[in-house]
């Protein structure tokens, strides 16, 4: 330990094994740099990792994301240009507008809660200030699947993914900074959210690092006991994905265990008026609109990345398609969730000690990712900080994280019809990564459960428990 932090090559075998390579782990008498604190160097490994991520989407840039096959061989697809086009952020369309020349134009709407969408608008007309405030008359005068051929959209296209690049990188390191402060002794657990390969590959997928950002930020808030900030960081990520939602069952089990019913209370009221609000001008502009998120999710069957898919095309056959309804993909899914949840309550409530929020929510998160009806590949960034702060071991982390980069990379040969060629058609080794992906969860599902139910596992914990066997050996010896 120096200064007052637990340093990684000190506290995990893994980089202190590595460490050997540039003279061992850092000794009891090591100085601290006085600009190069913990915090400042996890910024910066961020920052890289983030640079690498925005290269490896170089090739999809290069040809504006208009090569189907350069984005599946290259895995450097991206949800961003094709909703700049396709949802009306080249005419800076608000995306709850109910007019009827827009909705004509464009009936698809945003599927997204109402933060990507804002943020999304918000980062479009920047795009046009960028770009000029370019004349938007020649546009409408083009069905829009042809707004790629019009002068200068392919280039506000880029730059609408650099602005977002950069916004999202900016969120990464708030990310990194909320997840260094949770525990003021051990800053070097948010160096695996930071230099993770997952955030670098998925982090420009989609608009999923704005709640990553509210949900490290709800840990913090947490960690420095204001449970009102912790509520409106939860209710701005449910208005912007709707799994933060679930942290508030961790938050129920250690309000129950440590008597603070009460700041349970504040969190869901600040939470739920913090939702509210978020919401409120997208249901007074358009709230068909605004709907279909709910509808939408609600209706899907089964989708990419889910246990559904693989149970589908199984036991579907030539002649015979077997499908699954929404109905009752629904049904089951929250069922099991339901469940899952029950187990998860009751295991934090018998627990020798209260669980961490990170332990709790991880594993309610984990719970709901197995029975989703879509796994799309930047969902790992949701159990992203949780995993980080709930196991912070590096062995486990690599394991897990390796089970999400093979299921990564398995969706887009799958999308680009490259698994054919391997033998077997390319659903079974899809399959294959479906399963080893959840199997990659339930490992790290079953450490961190292990490290609740005896809490001497616990690498946040374990130096208190050791330090308590040895006062009572010692006293017991005396």
């Amino acid at each position: 330990m120096t200064s007052g932090h637990v340093h990684a090559t000190q506290d995990d075998p893994v980089v202190a094994g590595l460490s050997e390579s540039v003279g061992g782990p850092v000794g009891a008498r090591a100085g601290a740099h006085r600009w190069w604190t913990p915090v400042r160097v996890l910024l910066a490994l961020t920052a890289v990792c983030f640079a690498v991520g925005m290269m490896q989407k170089g090739n999809c840039y290069a040809n504006t994301w208009q090569n189907g096959n350069t984005r599946y061989s290259h895995m450097c697809y991206s949800d961003l240009p094709y909703l700049y086009t396709g949802r009306g952020f080249a005419e800076l369309n608000w995306p709850y507008s109910d007019d009827e020349q827009v909705r004509n134009r464009y009936p698809e709407v945003m599927e997204y809660p109402v933060g990507i969408s804002y943020w999304a608008w918000g980062t479009a007309w920047v795009t046009h200030w960028v770009s000029g405030s370019p004349d938007l008359t020649p546009r409408y005068q083009q069905p829009v699947n042809d707004l790629w051929s019009v002068d200068g959209v392919k280039q506000e296209v880029r730059t609408f993914v650099v602005v977002n690049a950069l916004g999202l990188a900016a969120l990464a390191l708030l990310a990194t900074w909320f997840l260094a402060g949770v525990n003021r002794r051990r800053p070097w657990d948010a160096a695996v959210f930071a230099v993770s390969p997952a955030l670098a590959l998925t982090g420009l997928v989609n608009w999923d690092l704005l709640a990553v950002a509210m949900v490290a930020g709800a840990m913090w808030a947490w960690a420095k006991d204001r449970p009102v900030l912790t509520g409106v960081l939860i209710g701005l990520g449910v208005a912007t994905k709707l799994y933060p939602l679930f942290l508030l069952g961790g938050l129920l089990v250690i309000c129950l265990r440590d008597r603070r019913g009460p700041d349970f209370l504040r969190v869901v009221l600040a939470g739920t008026g913090a939702w509210v609000l978020a919401n409120v001008p997208a249901l007074l502009t358009g709230p068909h609109e605004w709907q279909v998120f709910w509808s939408f999710n609600s209706d899907r069957g089964a989708d990419l990345g889910s246990i559904w898919l693989v149970i589908q095309q199984a036991k579907d056959s030539p002649g015979h398609p077997f499908v699954f309804d929404a109905h009752t993909i629904n049904l089951w899914s929250w069922l099991f969730f339901g469940a899952w949840c029950t187990g998860v309550f009751l295991l934090g409530m018998f627990a020798p000690r209260t669980p961490r929020f990170a332990q709790l929510g991880f594993l309610v998160l984990v719970g709901f990712l197995l029975v989703n009806k879509v796994y799309s590949p930047q969902y790992v960034l949701w159990l992203l900080p949780l995993a980080a702060l709930a196991r912070p071991r590096w062995r486990d982390q690599i394991v897990w994280q390796a089970g999400e980069i093979f299921y990564f990379a398995s969706v887009w040969w799958y999308l680009g019809g490259y698994l054919d060629p391997g033998g077997g058609g390319d659903a079974g080794f899809y399959w294959l990564a479906i399963v080893v992906r959840m199997a990659a969860e339930l490992y790290l599902v079953a450490i961190v459960a292990r490290d609740v139910w005896r809490p001497e596992h616990d690498p946040v914990r374990e130096p208190v428990f050791r330090q308590v066997t040895t006062t009572r050996s010692n006293a017991v010896a005396v």
